[in-house]
């Protein structure tokens, strides 16, 4: 899909350097997607301790201190 921008040359090379990008549609992804993964997170954050009856979680890691040794 193409779309037609405005955007101030100083803050697109801004954009650019600072995510690493080669080109100016790269730029503005990444930078779409990061907004796209803020939101997310700022959702995800209002809901911490909503749920009142739920349960802890089993953590898949052992403990620190705790790991199996190997015998070769």
């Amino acid at each position: 899909m193409k779309k037609t921008l405005h955007i101030d040359e100083t803050t697109l090379q801004e954009a650019k350097d600072a995510c690493g990008a080669s080109t100016d549609t790269e730029t503005v992804r990444l930078g779409l997607q990061a907004l796209i993964r803020h939101a997310a997170y700022q959702r995800l954050r209002r809901l911490r301790g909503s749920e009142k009856t739920a349960a802890d979680v089993p953590r898949r890691r052992e403990e620190p201190g705790t790991k199996k040794k190997t015998v070769a």
